[in-house]
């Protein structure tokens, strides 16, 4: 094992660790993986390990932080002018709903634990609330709110329904229908 002093290598085997770690989790559960698992899937010994990782739980944090950086990525908060507003803001927390399913489902307490405590994580989320909300009030699409109170309640409602719906493994179809019909409720709240 590696002392907390040592250089770490990072190689092509971190990333097989990172995947092999990875595919455990959604095949088998975040739950189950350890560093055994990992050994003797990849056929390679403690010392392989050890000098790219201090812990199991240094892997499943890269992989957390991944899983949130791809929920990140994929939002695009463009608008159409010749689109609903509403509906492409449905759309898009939809899209988000969509990609935490298929990203963090197996990960889900590990994910939400870890989220749940990021101050940047918080600050990316709400101020990119904001910059919406900003725009819909310029654009005359809501009516005016206090951006900072509102993107943290609109954050507030997407993550915990997000945390819900996948803690509960609602079906993604069933979440998505549930999520359309109670978001619909604060948008129409907005609307001027």
């Amino acid at each position: 094992m590696s002392s907390a002093n040592e250089e770490l290598i990072v190689d092509e085997m971190s990333q097989k660790i990172i995947d092999a770690a990875s595919y455990l989790a959604a095949t088998e559960g975040v739950h189950t993986v350890n560093v055994r698992k990992i050994l003797n899937h990849l056929r390679i010994t403690n010392r392989v390990f050890y000098n790219r990782f201090h812990n199991i739980d240094e892997v499943l944090k890269i992989i957390s932080e991944n899983s949130i950086l791809e929920v990140r990525k994929s939002l695009k908060f463009h608008f159409d002018e010749n689109k609903n507003f509403f509906e492409q803001i449905m759309d898009e927390v939809e899209k988000t709903l969509i990609i935490s399913y298929e990203t963090r489902m197996n990960f889900a307490h590990y994910v939400f634990e870890n989220d749940s405590v990021s101050e940047s994580n918080y600050k990316w989320w709400t101020e990119e609330i904001k910059k919406i909300l900003n725009y819909a009030m310029k654009k005359g699409f809501i009516i005016k709110v206090d951006p900072d109170m509102t993107s943290y309640a609109i954050w507030c409602f997407i993550r915990g329904f997000n945390t819900d719906a996948i803690g509960r493994k609602i079906p993604l179809e069933e979440a998505i229908k549930i999520y359309r019909y109670g978001f619909k409720f604060i948008l129409n709240g907005l609307k001027a």
